[in-house]
């Protein structure tokens, strides 16, 4: 049991504003046309490039950072 459960307290959904889903969305993209410039555009450098901007643009969208 944790500690705010002992405590008593509720659960509450946060709620994240638009402006990190907007922070989010621009860090994929730009992170997307780094690895693009940096590593070329071959399918496979394409692929990867891809999953590495959605996950770094999901990690800055639910981090809110």
């Amino acid at each position: 049991m944790s500690a705010i459960a002992k405590a008593g307290a509720t659960a509450t959904r946060l709620k994240r504003s638009r402006a990190s889903l907007i922070g989010g969305v621009a860090t994929g993209i730009g992170v997307f046309l780094l690895a693009v410039l940096l590593a070329g555009t071959s399918p496979l450098s394409l692929a990867i490039a891809l999953v590495v901007a959605f996950a770094v643009g999901a990690w800055v969208r639910l981090a809110d950072l």
